[in-house]
């Protein structure tokens, strides 16, 4: 049982309550939960048996808690059981279909018996589907496309994959229609979520039907959902879904927050309206009692309307954010051009791609100060992992080149394997000729998890370990597979790194994004520290970082939390310090 769990199981019982008719304030109250669960970033198995500290959680009531208790227990819900063997089978897998609404689903679970999605195409395609109430051939069709697109693609894209379409997609449109204003991407992919399930971009147009016509015909474009004048709706030819929006440049900055989301921000948001006698929707403010719109061209402009200073996409999230608006306590997030080094770069030595020269070059060519160049130990045989002699030899190899480069500090690293017992691969004598040390699991991944805790914990007492990498070691997607996070207690872990002196790395390779913004979030409340590396195998890797940064800000971190946006000589100086003192070194500065 986790979060995401947790959150399946309100957000299940918050449908089912509200097709058997229970009162609005019921259902939200559980969706409210589900919201709760999915975003938090503590696991909350982890604190169940406290149900003080669950009712602490805003939104978290007496009755909510107890079940999240009884969930972390049993494994099992009894109320949802119940709840569930009051329907028919199959009722909830139906919902999960776009264009197919709880009443609907009801109906052609009881009355057709369709139970999967596999009948629902089957009973649309027999043109029984179409003759339920409120539904029709044109509904069915558009149902019929939604999953047959789905069937397409996987439910979920990398943001690595999905946001660089997106940002040629606005290329696109800005050379073809000049007179197009506010090109943007918005949604997910705008927030910084590490998967995506579409995309949405938006513009502003005096002609928008020729734009989203335009855009309907484009070669890339597989099948189209949906096309009207301000709105088309399509599938690109690599499965992932675009939503394109025209609006007058007048109201653009509702539309813009509004197709932001997340969708808790903007509950909490019309509901501070709401308090103010304005009811807020993607046209604007209108005033509830003479019923005036008041049109925005920036979400900046709607926010000071509510009283807030403006929200950065990445923190609207419901976690405390308008709290934090309204308190005066907003973060100044990290920013791209703070990073100054990275320290999780690998070359042709073990199995980067190219020689450390070219690494360096584009290193330079982004405006970083200092490199390191961590290329795997022994125990990666399948890396090419460094022998004792090879290592020896990487380091002069560094020394030689530092000559060449003069413009960048070159920094002898490697990212040691944490063996199953929490040893490294290299011992003392080889760790000490290293200025960073980053310390990886890369094997015996299945073992229990007070095992595979004990193991971190072990390496992150190593003095010579600069910073533990890609913490949980999951994979969004290789290109071959995905792979789920190890089993470890991250509570433990977080704890730990601000009492060894250890950093944790933030991994910005998109086939990882590890820490996620959660275990973020949570490690600087904790008191730790990060690294934004990319862990490149390639020079193009290197400008990977702004995803790394992306998770950051998520996990609100500022500048100061991320040691290497130090200068390179206040960076040499942490490293130099003795590792359990580096943190009050911080501190000072």
């Amino acid at each position: 049982m986790d979060n995401a769990r947790i959150s399946r199981v309100f957000s299940d019982i918050s449908t089912l309550l509200q097709l058997e008719g229970e009162p609005v304030f019921k259902t939200r109250a559980y969706s409210r939960a589900a919201d709760i669960a999915a975003n938090h970033p503590v696991d909350l198995v982890s604190i169940a048996n406290d149900l003080d500290a669950l009712k602490e959680i805003p939104g978290i009531g007496n009755a909510i808690a107890l079940k999240i208790q009884e969930l972390a227990e049993t494994d099992n819900l009894q109320f949802y059981e119940d709840l569930q063997g009051r329907f028919p089978a199959g009722l909830l897998t139906l919902l999960e279909v776009p264009g197919i609404g709880p009443k609907t689903a009801l109906r052609a679970s009881e009355d057709l018996g369709i139970y999967s999605v596999e009948t629902l195409e089957q009973s649309i395609e027999a043109g029984e589907f179409e003759k339920l109430p409120r539904v029709g051939k044109k509904n069915a069709d558009s149902i019929l496309r939604h999953i047959r697109s789905q069937r397409r693609q996987s439910d979920r894209h990398m943001l690595g994959m999905a946001l660089p379409i997106a940002e040629r997609l606005c290329e696109t449109l800005r050379v073809a229609f000049p007179s197009a204003s506010n090109i943007t991407i918005a949604g997910s992919t705008r927030r910084g979520v590490e998967t995506v399930g579409d995309l949405d971009l938006l513009c502003t147009s005096d002609t928008p039907a020729e734009i989203t016509h335009w855009f309907a015909a484009m070669d890339e474009v597989a099948d189209i959902l949906g096309q009207g004048d301000t709105k088309t709706s399509v599938v690109l030819r690599n499965g992932l879904q675009v939503d394109l929006r025209v609006a007058s440049a007048e109201s653009f900055g509702a539309l813009l927050l509004y197709f932001t989301g997340s969708k808790q921000h903007g509950i909490n948001l019309r509901s501070r309206a709401q308090s103010m006698g304005l009811s807020l929707n993607e046209y604007g403010l209108t005033n509830v009692e003479t019923g005036h719109l008041e049109s925005f061209p920036t979400e900046t402009a709607v926010y000071d309307r509510l009283g807030l200073p403006y929200i950065p996409p990445e923190m609207r999230e419901d976690w405390g954010e308008i709290q934090r608006a309204i308190d005066g306590e907003m973060p100044t997030l990290i920013e791209v051009d703070d990073i100054r080094g990275d320290l999780h770069v690998h070359s042709d030595w073990s199995d980067g791609r190219v020689p450390i020269e070219e690494m360096l070059v584009e290193a330079q060519s982004l405006g970083r100060e200092y490199i390191a160049i961590t290329d795997h130990s022994s125990g990666r045989g399948v890396a090419n992992g460094l022998s004792d002699k090879r290592l020896i030899a990487h380091n002069e190899e560094i020394d030689r080149l530092q000559g060449e480069f003069p413009d960048i500090r070159i920094l002898k690293g490697s990212e040691v394997d944490i063996r199953a017992d929490g040893s490294l691969d290299y011992n003392e004598e080889m760790l000490s000729t290293l200025d960073v040390v980053i310390a990886s699991v890369h094997s015996a991944m299945g073992q229990a998890r007070e095992v595979m805790t004990e193991r971190v914990l072990t390496a992150m007492n190593n003095p010579h370990v600069t910073a533990i990498g890609h913490l949980t070691t999951r994979l969004l997607f290789d290109g071959i597979r995905s792979r789920d996070p190890v089993d470890i207690d991250v509570e433990a872990i977080f704890s730990a790194a601000s009492t060894t002196g250890t950093l944790l790395e933030i991994n910005a390779s998109t086939k990882r994004l590890d820490l996620k913004d959660t275990h973020i979030f949570r490690a600087r409340q904790l008191g730790a520290r990060f690294l934004i590396n990319t862990d490149s195998h390639r020079p193009s890797g290197l400008s990977d970082v702004r995803f790394g940064v992306t998770m950051g800000r998520r996990g609100l971190c500022e500048a100061h939390h991320v040691v290497n946006t130090l200068p390179l000589d206040q960076f040499v100086k942490f490293i130099e310090t003795p590792k359990k003192q580096r943190f009050a070194f911080l501190e000072k500065q």
